[in-house]
């Protein structure tokens, strides 16, 4: 299994990037928002799900660890493919589906493609206690941007490195104030 890659994007295409370590070239499947934020020549690092079927075997890549975990968590759901779970975290940052899911915010899902009504709910009753507590409340059309949940990905990744599962990562940050630096929220958290 390939657990993460890195190297030199060499290629963007419309849902995924070639990826150039030391000489072989990896096509990883991004989802919108880590599309968005490499550029050609970048030097980048993917977290990737080997997904392995009988007439294909497709990378998936993900800049946090959190996003994997939300991926694998996805894809556990019946009759949710990696396709499917790909279009629904490229509908916004992976707190932004995190949260839509523990919100119990079907129709942020749905709105993914490939994704319908009864796809969504299955999805929120399935993963809804699995995700954790939500790091705020309301509908998704509440939801800050990306670049305002970059602080709370690089702590809930640190504690997810370290062994915890993404519901109690979430219930521990949950607690802490999000002002903090990184360091200072992951003591904090470690000690609830």
């Amino acid at each position: 299994m390939i657990a993460h890659l890195v190297g030199t994007i060499t290629e963007k295409l419309p849902t995924s990037v070639i990826i150039d370590v030391h000489g072989v070239g990896y096509e990883v499947v991004v989802a919108t928002p880590d599309l968005e934020r490499v550029n050609l020549g970048d030097e980048t690092k993917f977290y990737t799900h080997h997904a392995i079927r009988d007439n294909s075997e497709d990378l998936y890549g993900f800049s946090s660890l959190a996003a994997k975990r939300l991926f694998e968590m996805l894809i556990s759901v019946s009759s949710v493919g990696p396709k499917a779970t790909m279009s629904i975290l490229s509908l916004g940052s992976t707190e932004d589906v995190r949260n839509a899911i523990a919100n119990t915010d079907s129709a942020f899902i749905a709105k993914a493609a490939g994704v319908g009504k009864k796809s969504a709910e299955r999805i929120i009753v399935d993963l809804r206690d699995k995700v954790g507590a939500p790091s705020r409340y309301g509908t998704s059309g509440e939801l800050p941007s990306l670049a305002n949940t970059t602080k709370n990905d690089e702590a809930l990744d640190a504690l997810i490195a370290l062994g915890f599962p993404l519901k109690e990562a979430s219930a521990a940050l949950a607690e802490v104030d999000p002002k903090l630096p990184v360091e200072e929220r992951i003591k904090l958290a470690l000690k609830n």
